[in-house]
């Protein structure tokens, strides 16, 4: 595969407030078969961002008014969280600007005079990598397991995107980890206990290489099964009650005993049930098929 294979179709952001730089830059990668969007000022590449969501962000350091340092905290940081890799153009070449603009979330840094074959390299294992990153977090997602990840001041790092929608809005839960992570921050993961709000409970699971706590959350669900399954399939408290324990494996005659119904009654709130979720008639039997078709519509509720 060649530099131009990785990085062919992809959307590229280049944020330069110098005209000139903005179009020899922008040229280049559009050669290399790049699609490119440009900003000549930090709030322009935020909305820009927010509403592209580029593959990777070209970003010039120096800039007035906001600068690409400033830009870049603000793209990484709540509420944005924008996972796409930021790679900075300067013609500063000082060891301490470049640590500055990887704290400020880049991950990689160019420096002008800018040599396009270099740029474009670099540009194309940055991107190859940020979508090796984005497909495992999908996986996280795919498999319940959705996470979150903060440094040791409590800021979020990164997450999968189940868990950023999630959160990344709540300003009052955001506050409220951060000051947890702070607080249990040296503490061993088995002494921690969870962060909880009315809705949601967060665990920590360990820390990564990059030093980072990593978080997973699941929801504080107080409404009861049979309350998720009427709400949900507009069901009435009793239909309810004779789904949730048709799912659980139960004959008709094993709810007629459990509910103190006759089977007949059982039979006819089974018949409404399966009318209202579309299934068909003829369910009085309580046949394997019918349980299976039942099992595979469950709502998640609990065991």
């Amino acid at each position: 595969m060649t530099m131009h294979d990785k990085i062919d179709q992809n959307i590229a952001l280049v944020v330069d407030d110098d005209p000139a730089s903005l179009t020899m830059v922008s040229t280049a990668l559009e050669e290399s078969g790049m699609t490119v969007i440009v900003a000549r000022d930090g709030r322009t590449a935020i909305d820009l961002a927010n509403r592209v969501r580029p593959d990777v962000i070209l970003l010039d350091a120096l800039m007035p008014n906001m600068d690409g340092f400033e830009t870049c905290r603000r793209l990484k940081a709540p509420p944005f969280s924008i996972p796409t890799p930021v790679v900075f153009m300067t013609g500063l070449s000082d060891a301490n600007d470049v640590v500055r603009g990887l704290n400020a979330g880049g991950v990689d840094y160019i420096t002008k005079p800018i040599v396009i074959d270099e740029m474009i390299a670099r540009i194309g294992v940055h991107i190859v990598n940020s979508n090796l990153i984005q497909s495992a977090r999908n996986a996280l997602d795919q498999s319940g397991r959705s996470l979150l990840a903060f440094d040791r001041d409590g800021n979020l790092r990164w997450g999968s995107d189940k868990a950023l929608e999630e959160i990344q809005n709540d300003n009052d839960t955001l506050s409220g980890i951060k000051g947890w992570v702070i607080a249990n921050w040296s503490k061993p993961i088995s002494q921690i206990d969870p962060f909880e709000t009315e809705q949601l409970q967060f665990q920590m699971l360990g820390r990564s290489t990059s030093d980072e706590v990593l978080v997973k959350y699941k929801t504080n669900r107080t409404e009861s099964n049979q309350d998720l399954l009427a709400r949900e399939l507009s069901l009435t408290a009793r239909e309810a009650e004779v789904l949730y324990w048709l799912t659980m494996g139960k004959t008709n005659r094993d709810i007629s005993v459990i509910l103190s119904l006759s089977p007949r009654t059982v039979n006819k709130h089974l018949e409404q049930i399966f009318q209202k979720m579309g299934v068909g008639q003829g369910v009085g039997r309580n046949s394997k098929r019918q349980r299976h078709i039942v099992g595979h519509q469950r709502l998640g509720y609990r065991q």
